[in-house]
């Protein structure tokens, strides 16, 4: 579960406000797709705004036809052009296993399988997808094997993780599916995937990653 009440209370507020990153909005409303434990609260929180809104004068907006005009006159915007891996085979799975649906809220930068995806291999037993930088964030999707653990490593930035598959615990505490971690600068940690299950999670990062176990900084010249 999130340990960071505080800090999820804001992801929360940014949701309902609409100021996220738009990754970071989609992860949102994913993870309330999946868990019911912050809807109530993100509800009220809209239900705030809208009453807020309906205590504001109007303003007119300069140019209004040539924004709208703008909006709407703009080339759609090609997810397949973002940057993605190269190795198009996936995780290796049980015969007959099944793999976490996407959420719609992650449909527009995912897609609709998740076994579909060009998985690049990081690490034995550890494989991941990237979408690219999006709206001033990278995202991507990581796939630990069952019982595998994740290189030390801790973030020159922040990231925020959402399972959505199997479960995984870390110096803070376990996260199951539904669940968001966040991590910074002050968390050194070594996320290890639950027995079992493999765990599949979608990342929201802004800053680069540093492996700093003697293992990671190993193989960190070949985690491009």
């Amino acid at each position: 579960m999130e340990k960071d009440v505080t800090g999820m209370d804001e992801l929360l507020a940014g949701y309902a406000a609409g100021t996220l990153s738009y990754p970071a909005q989609a992860l949102v409303g994913a993870h309330l797709e999946l868990s019911e434990r912050n809807r109530g609260y993100v509800s009220s929180l809209e239900t705030l705004a809208g009453a807020g809104l309906e205590d504001v004068d109007p303003v007119a907006m300069s140019d209004r036809d040539a924004l709208l005009s703008a909006i709407f006159s703009a080339p759609p915007v090609d997810l397949n052009d973002n940057e993605r891996a190269i190795d198009a085979s996936g995780p290796e799975t049980e015969p007959g296993a099944e793999t976490a649906s996407v959420p719609a809220s992650l449909r527009a930068i995912v897609g609709g399988s998740i076994d579909s995806l060009p998985w690049k291999t990081l690490l034995p037993g550890v494989k991941e997808c990237k979408f690219g930088e999006i709206d001033g964030c990278n995202s991507s999707l990581l796939w630990v094997r069952a019982g595998r653990a994740m290189p030390s490593h801790t973030h020159h930035g922040t990231e925020l993780t959402l399972v959505l598959q199997g479960g995984f615990s870390d110096q803070d505490g376990h996260y199951a599916t539904g669940d968001v971690a966040y991590a910074d600068g002050d968390i050194d940690h070594k996320p290890l995937a639950d027995k079992g299950e493999d765990c599949i999670c979608f990342a929201v990062t802004a800053g680069r990653l540093e492996l700093t176990g003697p293992v990671g900084r190993w193989f960190a010249p070949f985690m491009k």
